[in-house]
């Protein structure tokens, strides 16, 4: 059975419909009528020995086989545009056999045999898949029986040749059941008998189907079942109604054209930001390749790769509430590079952590090694790795039971360490040293400040489009080609030395089929300029889960480094934060014991360099995702939640 089946899968995938599609004048018929015939390979199995009141056997017969015909007529229904369909067959169903000759006690053959056949009515649910006659089927069986005769003959024993054998008994089996139910899967191909255009459409549909024993007990008693295999064929016709052939002119298509240009006032002052880059890379659970959400570039970019202004290199849109500082973290392959590259006496070691063991963790630490050699060309030899099963400063805990699929994903991966000064943060040494934070200084007009042309439904109507802008002088300026919806444009590439203008905007789209579509519009572009002062300053220092204490660490840093840069008369903002791992209340207590940590050593500098003129406010947010500078969803996400931020802000 398997093998007729596989055979008719390859059948139904190979013998696609081939023929080009053309405009017919008649639809394809959706009721079909004809006939099916086939032989039923029935197969029996079970015990049978009480043949009736009458006659019990010496020797119970078990196996059987034989062959039986099937004909009937049939009707199916084929859905309209779908690959669903019904089916119905009501006829003559033989399951005639013959059982195995077996022996009675005197060692005299006996031989047994069935003409059973039934009226079968069998529903079907149809399914054609492919774009070919190949469909499958499957429904129940309904049978009532029509003829339970058997044939029963005791021969002699051969070595007795002088006996008189038994007369052959044709009789009928009695507590036959008069209804069965059982059930049948099937897979059958449509062949065309007619051309594609004509409106009678006759189909020839080579078939076989599976019925198994399921149901398929003749009598209430004993155990004789029949397992079947029917193969066959059906001829079907069908006739199919006139279509409406019409003329239907192609609509253009419609695309929402929109601009979105900011005013771009400058600030009052903007903010420098020291922002701590994290030591760790996290990998996803079952791989050991470098997870695509970071960003790596190829070797012909490392010459133009600069830290402090890692966002212009990232080519996506991380998600999260601080999309800047997360594409900062995103390239500390890139940033870890750029740094060994630029300091040769430089060396680290990476340490890979898995749960699945070592030579996992390797794996992982070697392939972020292979990155930095591969593409900044970093000596191998400057770079260690090893392999383990939980980190040094593992966030699973021993007899931990809460969150622990959260804490082992913040358990799996590359931990960077090192004893070069040159890489590490100040008064930091060590391999458990954090890494140098990125210095970040808005420099260029960030993305916000750009004009936003939006052409919604562009990449189904338009196979490009094109921007034209007019100023008030006549001046003609081009953009383009694009293909997708939204596209923004520095106001500075638009205005030149302009500060600010209006344009006249025109849409040029051109379709698939080589029509031009205009659309226009006007926009007022004014250029962005920095803030008039940069005086405010952020910087940030990170926590391991659930750890309060680690601020110890950071001691020197922010007393005198932090400390130092607080304006006269200056506000300092202290902020503390945790990930969602953990107990709500306790997780408020911890971000607002960070928060106070930071703000006594920081009071405790000014004292000594005899200040009083700094106001602090202190912040705790806990776990609340509404107030969190990251996103939950990923284990950088959450390391980046543990955290402290200090504004610096000048009198205002």
């Amino acid at each position: 059975m398997k093998k007729l089946l596989f055979t008719f899968l390859i059948i139904g995938l190979g013998l696609q419909n081939n023929a080009t599609a053309q405009e017919t004048e008649f639809e394809k018929p959706n009721w079909y009528f004809g006939a099916a015939a086939g032989a039923n390979f029935n197969f029996y199995r079970g015990t049978t020995q009480q043949l009736n009141a009458g006659l019990t056997v010496p020797t119970a017969f078990h196996d059987g086989e034989g062959t039986g015909l099937y004909i009937a007529p049939l009707l199916e229904y084929h859905f309209t545009n779908s690959v669903w369909g019904i089916m119905l067959q009501t006829g003559y169903d033989n399951r005639s056999g013959e059982w195995d000759q077996v022996l009675s006690p005197c060692d005299c053959p006996m031989d047994l045999s069935t003409d059973l056949s039934y009226l079968s009515i069998e529903p079907s649910l149809r399914l054609a898949p492919f774009k070919s006659g190949f469909y499958l089927y499957a429904g129940p069986r309904f049978a009532f029986t029509m003829n339970e005769s058997f044939s029963y003959q005791k021969s002699i024993n051969p070595d007795y040749p002088e006996q008189v054998a038994d007369p052959e008994r044709n009789e009928d089996f009695d507590q036959m059941e008069s209804s069965v139910i059982s059930m049948q899967v099937g897979a059958g191909y449509d062949i065309p008998l007619s051309s594609s255009d004509s409106r009678s459409q006759f189909v020839l549909s080579p078939f076989v189907s599976f019925q198994p024993y399921f149901g398929q007990y003749p009598r209430s008693t004993e155990s004789w079942n029949i397992t079947t295999i029917r193969a066959g064929a059906a001829l079907k016709f069908g006739r199919g109604s006139r279509s409406a052939v019409e003329e239907v002119k192609a609509a253009l298509p419609v695309v929402g054209f929109s601009i979105d240009s900011p005013e771009n006032l400058p600030g009052v002052r903007s903010t420098d930001e020291s922002f701590p880059l994290s030591n760790y890379i996290f990998f996803n659970e079952g791989s050991t390749e470098i997870p695509n959400r970071y960003v790596q570039i190829t070797s012909t970019d490392t010459e133009e790769f600069q830290e402090g202004r890692v966002e212009m290199t990232t080519p996506e849109d991380f998600s999260g509430r601080s999309k800047r500082e997360m594409k900062v973290y995103y390239n500390i392959l890139n940033i870890l590079g750029d740094r060994m590259e630029k300091n040769p006496n430089s060396s680290i070691t990476l340490v890979g952590s898995s749960q699945s063991g070592p030579a996992d963790g390797k794996l992982m630490a070697t392939s972020v090694k292979n990155y930095l050699v591969n593409v900044f060309a970093i000596d191998g030899s400057r770079i260690a790795v090893e392999g383990r099963t939980q980190p040094k400063i593992p966030s699973v805990k021993p007899g931990g039971t809460r969150e622990l699929e959260l804490l082992r994903e913040g358990d799996r991966r590359v931990s960077i360490e090192s004893s070069s000064p040159a890489l590490l943060m100040e008064f930091h040494t060590g391999p458990k040293a954090a890494l140098k934070p990125v210095q970040i200084t808005p420099a260029k007009a960030p993305e916000t400040s750009h004009v936003t042309f939006k052409a919604d439904g562009a990449t189904e109507a338009f196979s490009s489009w094109t921007l034209q802008l007019t100023d008030s002088n006549g001046k003609i300026q081009n953009f383009g080609p694009y293909s997708e919806e939204e596209v923004q444009i520095a106001g500075k590439d638009i205005l030149g030395n302009k500060a600010q203008g209006d344009y006249k905007v025109q849409l040029v789209g051109t379709t698939p089929t080589g029509e031009v579509i205009t659309q226009d519009s006007t926009v007022k572009v004014t250029k962005w300029t920095p803030s008039e002062r940069s005086e405010a300053s952020k910087f940030s220092i990170l926590f391991e889960f659930d750890d309060a204490n680690a601020i110890s660490v950071y001691e020197k840093y922010l007393a005198e480094v932090v400390t130092p840069k607080i304006p006269r008369n200056g506000e300092v903002v202290i902020h503390g934060y945790t990930d969602v791992i953990g107990e709500t209340g306790r997780n408020q207590e911890l971000s607002l014991a960070r928060a106070n940590e930071v703000k006594d050593i920081m009071e405790k500098a000014l004292v000594k360099a005899n200040r009083s003129d700094v106001s602090f406010v202190v912040k705790g947010s806990g776990e609340d995702e509404g107030a969190a500078p990251f996103g939950n969803n990923l284990p950088e996400e959450r390391a980046y939640n543990r955290t402290v931020i200090i504004d610096l802000n000048p009198a205002l």
